[in-house]
């Protein structure tokens, strides 16, 4: 399978396995990403989706072997989002744990989870004009969303490597680490939201702080939003819960279901 899954403890581990051709990207491979994206995220045991590749790398772009560029035929419909839905557009918290090299693709789909924990000495690149195409996965968005118009036209109209160091600086990375703690760092995060952070809180807030991204909200906007969404919350079992756990020392035992009592 060129994509693994495993749920435990509330994390969901979703991990591009082609270790062989270093997690080389295949439509294949979109296809159980997406499918695992949508199940993790209609599952209330699933509290937060980890993010990773099998062996030393995390994904180095497009299997070459597939003649990934080829023209594409008029009756087969062809996207440059083939994520679908994309780790940003889910409720539950997405982590990307990029633990080796994250080429082309393998980078623009990591630049939609919401936090990013890199392999420090690893190489990136949004290297598709280098191969004489143009980025993808929506990272023309994605990309000024995080770094600003400036270093995204850096990166995007050079298609320049860098290093996970540098990626921390300009604020692609969450932190950079070396390779071998990424994955254990990231789960550690994973594992802290699906214990003490309420599901139904995290996802109100993950889709508000993206909404606010994507529609680009005035501040009153968004105060008037995050007053309606106090109103959904405010006064039920995970308030009491969240604040009585507090009081008593002990973990939170969160009842609300995202998947049962989700309204737009």
């Amino acid at each position: 399978m060129d994509l693994t899954v495993a749920v435990a403890d509330g994390v969901a581990l979703l991990t591009l396995n082609r270790p062989e051709r270093r997690n080389a990207y295949t439509g294949q491979m979109g296809d159980l990403l997406n499918r695992a994206y949508r199940q993790c995220d209609e599952d209330d045991a699933v509290r937060a989706i980890v993010v990773t590749g099998a062996g030393e790398a995390f994904c180095v772009g497009a299997d070459f072997g597939t003649d990934p560029f080829a023209a594409p035929s008029a009756d087969v419909a062809f996207t440059a989002s083939p994520t679908d839905p994309a780790a940003f557009e889910l409720r539950t918290p997405v982590i990307a744990a990029v633990n080796g090299h994250a080429i082309g693709i393998g980078l623009t789909i990591a630049l939609q989870a919401d936090l990013r924990i890199m392999a420090r000495d690893a190489k990136y690149a949004v290297a598709q004009v280098r191969r004489g195409v143009i980025p993808d996965c929506m990272s023309h968005w994605t990309l000024p969303h995080l770094v600003g118009g400036a270093v995204a036209a850096d990166l995007l109209l050079t298609g320049r490597t860098f290093d996970g160091a540098e990626a921390a600086a300009l604020g692609i990375a969450t932190r950079a680490l070396p390779a071998g703690a990424v994955l254990e760092d990231a789960m550690a995060v994973a594992r802290d939201i699906a214990v003490n952070v309420a599901p139904m809180s995290a996802a109100l807030s993950k889709r508000l702080l993206w909404d606010t991204m994507i529609n680009g909200y005035t501040p009153r906007r968004v105060a008037a939003l995050e007053t309606q969404l106090h109103h959904r919350v405010m006064g039920s079992a995970d308030a009491r819960e969240g604040v009585e756990a507090f009081l008593q020392r002990r973990q939170p035992r969160w009842s609300a279901s995202v998947a049962g009592e989700w309204k737009q």
